[in-house]
């Protein structure tokens, strides 16, 4: 795979700030330079199937899913990197608590996390850590953030393909609900911390803007939908851009300002 030289990665870096997306003729070139992930949404979905299967009938045990982000982070210590972070959340999780017992409840939700665990791999991405009922993932594109961009938003997407079409279509058969999600995806520099001395045990994280708008952005999500920041929006190839529309905020529902212009920073939800 071949990297792109120090002065066009500089005009590029460029173009994207001065202008609202960057030419189709070199998104479409720099999406060439790596191979674009392929998922099998069929055979994604019959895998998640006979996952969740297994684990309501035994107790089906997943592989430690998050074992090469933490390789990665522990290997770039205090070392920056443009990163795509996505936050999907489970919707409904405290009526969950209220109407299933707690095994079957401990079951679902563990199951679901760790099948949007394996979604974010299987579209090149890291999972860096699940919180509650939420998962973390993020994509690195320091070589391409273009692709990186594309990437996290197909990832995004099966994310619904699998909770709609894998995961609630067995748990209708037991009489469970079905699961909903709110998705939110930014674009920015995060720098690896680690939290003591040990290079080997201590807790190692991201943190950066991009972390916490993502989070935001997540949080104001409706149920089933996708949001996405400007950062991200303007990377993506313009035919995935008019899956897109710009929400018109009321009430001053979201103050977040871009720390480049100034203004309100714009968010973007995916409309099929």
């Amino acid at each position: 795979m071949s990297k792109i030289d120090e002065s066009k990665k500089t005009t590029i870096e460029e173009n994207n700030e001065s202008s609202d997306q960057a030419s189709p003729n070199l998104l479409d070139m720099l999406l060439e330079k790596r191979e674009q992930r392929v998922v099998d949404s069929e055979t994604m979905i019959l895998e998640t199937q006979k996952r969740i299967w297994g684990a309501l009938k035994q107790g089906y045990e997943y592989s430690g899913i998050t074992d090469e982000s933490e390789k990665f982070l522990r290997k770039n210590v205090f070392s920056k990197f443009d990163i795509v972070v996505l936050y999907v959340d489970l919707v409904g999780s405290t009526t969950m608590t209220l109407e299933l017992p707690e095994d079957k409840l401990a079951i679902i939700i563990s199951s679901f996390a760790q099948e949007m665990a394996s979604v974010i791999t299987l579209h090149g991405g890291y999972v860096l850590k699940f919180v509650g009922d939420a998962v973390i993932g993020y994509f690195v594109s320091s070589d391409n953030p273009l692709l990186a961009s594309d990437n996290a938003v197909s990832c995004a997407k099966s994310m619904l393909t699998v909770i709609q079409k894998g995961i609630n279509p067995i748990l209708n058969q037991y009489d469970y609900p079905d699961l909903m999600v709110k998705i939110g995806v930014d674009f920015g520099q995060s720098i690896v911390v680690r939290y003591g001395s040990n290079p080997d045990s201590a807790h190692v994280d991201l943190m950066g803007p991009a972390m916490n708008i993502a989070s935001k952005i997540q949080s104001l999500a409706k149920p089933n939908q996708i949001l996405i920041g400007y950062d991200v929006y303007h990377r993506l190839h313009p035919s995935s851009q008019s899956s897109f529309k710009e929400i018109v905020w009321r009430n001053n529902e979201w103050k977040y300002r871009s720390r480049l212009t100034g203004e309100i920073y714009k968010v973007y939800e995916y409309s099929g």
